[in-house]
């Protein structure tokens, strides 16, 4: 017995002081540590009800922080009305297991230290999560579904929009009608300096097309500003609200932005335009004066007054674009350099003959070779000038055919002002024709027959007197001009007509035949071509005469 004793104890002492008995004690010390220092848990409960618990932090993000991120995911996955279950599943990384939806949301990622935590692997927590995950959110749209409601607040919106855009288009068709009915009251044109721009009628169309443009606008505005409320129900499309509304925000903001830095640059402008303005009219004021007469200044011809004018006020404006110019926004970009640049291009290349026109117009200006009114001749074109142009001259003939003549060849050209001498108070415009008599007849004769014809002429004056020189003694007869003034330059064929014609009668009454030069003046029993009106009752036609050689 005694000998059994002492056999316990020794084996009881080996026993406790082995080292396999040392190692499983301090495992069961450091159980109890483990499970005094294990950390504090957060619960995930996005359903009221706790799905599992979070513990640790990673990096900056603090274990309550996760919680609450996962539980925001996890409602997200619920508020999606077109949830997939199988898209929700598990993804290995090199640091964690993942647990993601479609293609690369991530719900939550769990680590080594969550595993450790919860005294798991990682790929357990991470599909009993899955599992957790899923089953909630199926129950919850099994019993709890948003679905019908999204459909609801749909189709009430999509009914409110209606009903809006059916009261904005009654009030646009209200006020399109009050436009037409008081169209005579609101419409009387546009006139600027005796020029009718408008007229009434396209003033009314011009409106009612701006109107039609501003409904529409305002219906599509609409209907777009909506859009965002409509896909802001639904989660699926609720990243498309912000981009509609970048799209309509971002414009408008940069354009608000850019005016509000336009507004300096924009008040120096207005104020170069003020100054330039009120130095136009005064110039304007002066050359008036000049053009009245009631400023002269030697040498400058009242004329000359507007057209001097003109080319100041060009000038002017063209230095006022150069100062305006670095004001305007974007001038310094290099898109607007280079359309600068290309219209300065094509301006120079197609318009070699429009200047060549415009500085002949200028030259023409100051030379004063016609007025408008003038009756004159270019080249073969007679008639009276009706407009003076910057780059052509036009002139209405006789026969009431407007002729079109560009400024470089009426510089390049020979003109004649029939009208330059007949606004002053003697003379005139001398118009003159000539016919040719046989040797027979007495000058004198011809010279009263051919004055009697001119003053009998309509619109011909009597002072200084018509007179007649002889042009030619020729072999067969002498050439006669008779030479009229006149005050009616633009009426020179009427005024040629009625002297031949006064002519014929003056020199039928004196009984002188106007023949051909070379007509046979021995007539072998022709008669007269005098009229017989103009002959004495008892004339007889010569008889035909032989004469016999002995």
């Amino acid at each position: 017995m005694k000998n059994k004793l002492i056999c316990f104890l020794t084996l009881f002492i080996v026993l406790f002081s082995s080292p396999a008995f040392a190692q499983n004690d301090s495992l069961q010390t450091s159980k109890t540590v483990a499970t005094q220092s294990k950390p504090k848990q957060y619960p995930v409960s996005p359903f009221k009800d706790t799905l599992f618990y979070v513990y640790n932090k990673v990096g900056s993000f603090s274990a309550e922080s996760r919680a609450k991120a996962i539980t925001d995911k996890i409602k997200k996955l619920y508020e999606d009305s077109f949830f997939e279950k199988d898209s929700l599943r598990i993804v290995p990384s090199d640091i964690s297991q993942d647990i993601v939806y479609k293609d690369g949301f991530v719900i939550m990622s769990i680590l080594d230290v969550d595993a450790k935590a919860e005294n798991k692997t990682t790929d357990f927590i991470a599909r009993r999560n899955l599992s957790l995950i899923k089953k909630a959110i199926i129950y919850q749209n099994k019993n709890y579904s948003m679905l019908p409601k999204r459909l609801g607040y749909t189709l009430l919106l999509i009914l409110i929009i209606g009903v809006i855009l059916y009261f904005v288009g009654k009030i646009f068709n209200r006020i399109r009608l009050y436009i037409l009915r008081n169209s005579d009251k609101y419409f009387k044109g546009f006139n600027y300096n005796n020029i009718n721009i408008l007229s009434p009628q396209k003033q009314q169309s011009l409106l009612m097309r701006l109107y039609s443009v501003i409904k529409a606008i305002t219906l599509i505005l609409i209907v777009y500003l909506s859009l965002p409320l409509l896909f802001s129900i639904f989660p699926a499309t609720e990243a498309y609200t912000t981009t509609l509304l970048r799209w309509i925000l971002a414009p408008a903001k940069l354009a608000i932005m850019g005016f509000v830095d336009f507004l300096p640059s924009f008040v120096t402008i207005l104020v170069i335009i003020f100054i330039f303005k009120y130095a136009i009219k005064i110039i304007r004021f002066f050359f008036d004066e000049i053009k009245k007469e009631n400023i002269k200044i030697d040498g400058f011809y009242s004329d000359w007054a507007m057209p001097t004018f003109n080319i100041i006020r060009f000038l002017l404006l063209a230095f006022m674009l150069v100062i305006i110019f670095p004001y305007l926004p974007g001038s310094d970009s290099p898109i607007f350099k280079g359309v600068s640049v290309f219209v300065g291009i094509l301006f120079s290349l197609g318009s070699s003959n429009a200047i060549a026109n415009m500085v002949a117009g200028l030259v023409i200006t100051y030379m004063r070779p016609f007025k408008i009114g003038d009756f004159i001749k270019i080249g073969d074109v007679s008639g009276e000038v009706i407009e003076k142009t910057a780059l052509v001259t036009r002139i209405r003939t006789p026969k009431f055919e407007d002729i079109t003549i560009p400024n470089a060849t009426v510089l390049s050209s020979t003109s004649t002002n029939y009208s330059s001498n007949t606004k002053q108070v003697n003379n005139g415009l001398l118009i003159h024709t000539t016919v040719t008599i046989g040797y027979d007849v007495p000058w004198k004769d011809i010279y009263k027959a051919l004055i009697d014809a001119a003053l009998k002429t309509e619109m011909t004056e009597p002072t200084p007197p018509p007179f007649v020189l002889q042009t030619s003694l020729d072999d067969f007869y002498v050439s006669y001009q008779i030479n009229v003034y006149t005050k009616h330059p633009t009426k020179q064929p009427l005024i040629y007509s009625s002297l031949h014609q006064n002519i014929q009668d003056s020199f039928n009454a004196a009984g002188i035949e106007i023949m051909s030069p070379h007509y046979n003046a021995l007539r072998d029993g022709n008669t007269t071509t005098i009229p017989e009106n103009y002959l004495k009752n008892d004339y007889e036609p010569p008889s035909f005469t032989i004469k016999k050689k002995e």
